[in-house]
């Protein structure tokens, strides 16, 4: 009978701490601890629970479809690399798309990877499930075609190689077939290496030793079998070489009884078969041992293996009451710095992490990955191993994982985010974009007949505006004639009328931060037709903001000052407790999905009237939450209560969180305003 978990939780604490007393060579460490794990799985105590959703919450997940598109989407868009790369770049690659008889027996017949991904639900509140794939479709990779588009996308994108994982057991092979295919076919011509996955098949997925399906039987014997099966890839010249020798890894090195002895096996049998001298690498996934210790000559990281961030599944609201699973901040390891062991140790980045889809209600999910700190992350790895790695030859940085749909490691491209993984990772190959020095003014013109008014003002301010305009598809016309009467240029951008003037904002800041424009002020054709001031507030918001000194003054104060993140009319930063409406569920479900701490809500504040001065990157935490578009509910004359109106009061959450501060547009510009005048635009709750 397991322990309850107020015995586990002190047994298990009390266990680890005088293992980690214990002076044990680190390779002794890594066997051990993959040992306990394996036999005494019960001790481990189970992380936070999530919240239990209240009987009359509003249930926030999918209800249209799990395939649609996300804030942040991007399409497939030809670019160029730099010559040459500053990296070559390798994927994990897992070849389990397509059926094998023994997969049919186990699993039941015609199963792949693809049923595990489908398969899977959402647990709780913003947990992205099934995640299903975009461009390539369920492809299936017995068809030597699937392997080809994924091999030109890879190159298209900047990545030089992928990494498969080779599945050997003892002189049986299983999903070989993809392989043997790319070994026949000159034209699958992105370069490949192989990593022997030397753990036993369960069916838990994580190689444990419980419920076994198919077992390794690691011997002298078997260590000489596997390098004569692999030798005909060694020797292909599209094998990937480091130093001009072919690159091969092993996963769990401290499963082999003696790893020194094998790897002297294999290095006196590619001496004597013609292959030559090898480079032979381990994944830190369990073990942390010097290379040398054992034979080898690098490792190579593997995240998020190996790393134990601190569980946030208690911030985040259950959809399954049952779930047992843990939730964990991606964030922390885009974060960690990068090590400089004295061996060599290539590093590695990974897109995300979520096995839901293998372990149904016991995942371990990585919430707040985003492909732009992804790409940030793989940048900085890429200098870090030029500075690490050997200058005579071209620096290795690995990806954790092209394909690994059924763990949420993917580059290929998605239904929420199409080629946008891939898209960073082109992006960090190149050199930074340089900042666009210019203020944008971004304007969503619901109401045309008032467009005019606004274009004026910008004008009167005197500053060199880039100028976009946000409508509906059937009022782009009169947009544009309010565009020429003005005599002002600008790009119009059209959408569906979802999200009021909050959506067409995101969607369009999201591309403009790449872009590299860093000050916009949001502007809006408001005039809250429900109430009798509507048009009131309009002007005193557009004052405020943009009175032509003011502009100017604020322009040069973002210059200034780089921790100044968003800047309100005078008398609309206003206290969240005043004013929630019918807006509170909604705000507390976006401070979980945009991944800030717990916070004391009633005592937070928000910018009224969803106008204001900003830097780009002080809305990073929303940008990078990649909200889903149909979480934005269509318009249907709502005055309170839709996610954008929850999204107006988490604007200066965001800001704070992203290390920058607010103020008032009279302070920024140095002019005596008061601060507790009572706002006449909205009741007090």
């Amino acid at each position: 009978m397991p322990l309850p978990d107020r015995l586990r939780r002190p047994l298990f604490s009390a266990l680890r701490q005088a293992f980690r007393l214990l002076p044990l060579p680190t390779g002794v460490r890594d066997r051990w601890r993959q040992r306990f794990l394996d036999r005494y799985t019960g001790l481990v105590p189970e992380g936070p629970r999530g919240q239990d959703a209240p009987a009359d919450a509003t249930s926030r997940r999918p209800f249209r479809h799990a395939g649609g598109r996300a804030l942040g989407y991007r399409e497939h868009v030809p670019g160029a690399l730099p010559e040459p790369l500053p990296a070559t770049l390798v994927a994990f690659y897992l070849p389990q798309f397509h059926p094998i008889p023994e997969n049919d027996a186990w699993w039941g017949e015609g199963f792949t990877e693809w049923r595990n991904v489908t398969r899977a639900l959402p647990q709780f509140e913003g947990h992205i499930q099934p995640r299903l794939p975009g461009a390539l479709g369920f492809y299936d990779l017995r068809l030597p075609d699937a392997m080809r588009q994924q091999m030109r996308l890879a190159r298209e994108y900047g990545i030089g190689a992928f990494c498969s994982y080779f599945y050997w057991f003892a002189g049986t092979t299983l999903l070989e077939q993809p392989l043997r295919q790319w070994l026949d076919d000159p034209t699958l011509d992105l370069p490949i290496c192989l990593c022997w996955a030397n753990e036993n098949w369960s069916r838990r997925w994580d190689g444990r030793t419980d419920h076994v399906l198919i077992a390794q039987r690691h011997s002298p014997e078997d260590d000489l079998a596997f390098i004569a099966h692999a030798a005909e890839y060694l020797l292909d010249p599209r094998y990937l070489r480091v130093g001009g020798k072919p690159m091969l890894l092993v996963y769990r090195p401290g499963l082999l009884p003696e790893p020194r002895m094998t790897a002297e096996r294999w290095r006196r049998w590619c001496r004597e078969h013609g292959i030559g001298e090898i480079h032979l690498a381990y994944v830190r996934s369990f073990d942390n041992v010097d290379p040398a210790d054992i034979g080898f000559d690098a490792a190579v990281a593997f995240p998020p293996n190996n790393i134990t961030p601190r569980p946030i599944t208690d911030r985040f609201r259950l959809i399954n009451p049952d779930f047992r699973g843990d939730i964990h901040d991606w964030r922390e390891l885009a974060a960690t710095e990068l090590p400089k062991p004295s061996y060599t140790l290539y590093p590695a980045v990974n897109p995300g992490w979520d096995n839901e889809p293998r372990r149904s209600g016991r995942g371990r999910v990585f919430m707040h990955a985003s492909p732009r700190s992804y790409g940030e992350w793989l940048r900085r790895s890429i200098a870090h191993a030029s500075a690490t790695q050997p200058p005579d030859r071209s620096p290795l940085v690995f990806i954790n994982a092209w394909n690994e749909w059924a763990e949420g490691a993917v580059l290929e491209p998605d239904a929420r985010l199409g080629h946008a993984w891939l898209h960073a990772t082109r992006a960090a190959m190149q050199p930074p974009v340089e900042p666009d020095p210019r203020p944008c003014a971004v304007i969503h013109a619901w109401y045309p007949e008032v467009l005019g008014e606004i274009l004026d003002r910008l004008k009167a301010s005197g500053l060199d505006w880039r100028l976009f305009v946000t409508t509906t598809p059937d009022k782009s016309d009169a947009v544009r004639l309010a565009m020429a009467r003005a005599g002002t240029d600008g790009e119009i951008v059209t959408g569906e009328n979802r999200g009021r003037d909050i959506l067409p904002f995101l969607r369009l800041a999201d591309r403009l931060l790449d872009e590299g424009v860093q000050v916009v002020l949001k502007l809006h054709t408001k005039r809250s037709l429900h109430r009798q001031d509507g048009e009131t507030w309009r002007h005193e918001l557009l004052q405020g903001l943009l009175e032509r000194q003011r502009a100017q003054r604020m322009l040069q104060a973002f210059g200034d000052d780089a921790s100044l993140g968003l800047v309100a009319a005078d008398g609309h930063i206003q206290r969240l407790g005043h004013y929630w409406g019918a807006n509170r569920e909604a705000s507390e479900y976006l401070v979980a999905r945009l991944g800030l701490p717990p916070l004391d809500l009633d005592n937070e504040h928000f910018i009224a009237g969803s106008m204001f001065w900003l830097r780009l990157d002080a809305l990073r935490p929303l940008f990078d939450a990649h909200l889903g578009i149909d979480e934005f509910e269509a318009e249907a004359g709502q005055v309170d209560g839709t996610l954008a109106h929850a999204v107006e009061r988490v604007f200066l959450l965001s800001a704070r969180h992203a290390g920058y501060r607010t103020d008032t547009a009279g302070r920024v510009c140095g002019e005596s305003t008061p601060d507790d005048r009572p706002f006449p635009y909205a009741r007090r709750s």
